[in-house]
């Protein structure tokens, strides 16, 4: 579980993160990023309807993407609000290839 600090709750923040922010996709993973004025990172996990209809299926992703973020917290860069958001696809995929997916989307926003 990520700390109480790094998690982003509001909606009014993710509303304006999803409006605002800047984009880096994958085949699995979307992310939104945006600095923010804070000296920590904050990040949030969202797999919709759109995603599966099962909440149990949705929760043991989002379960997924908050370990992998949870194992780099230290290496990633102060100071952003992250939105991580899962495609579809990811249902199906093991543990591992969501990890590699959302470490290269890290990456590749410059984050990690």
């Amino acid at each position: 579980m990520l700390p109480q600090a790094h998690r982003l709750r509001l909606e009014k923040d993710i509303k304006t993160l999803f409006a605002r922010g800047k984009s880096v996709f994958g085949s699995l993973v979307g992310i939104k990023f945006r600095a923010n004025a804070l000296p920590v990172s904050r990040f949030a996990v969202v797999a919709g309807v759109k995603v599966s209809k099962k909440a149990v299926v949705r929760n043991r992703l989002k379960r997924q993407v908050r370990a992998v973020v949870h194992e780099v917290l230290p290496q990633i860069s102060p100071g952003y609000d992250v939105l991580l958001f899962l495609k579809p696809q990811a249902i199906d995929k093991p543990f591992e290839a969501i990890q590699k997916e959302v470490l290269a989307g890290l990456k590749k926003a410059r984050l990690l």
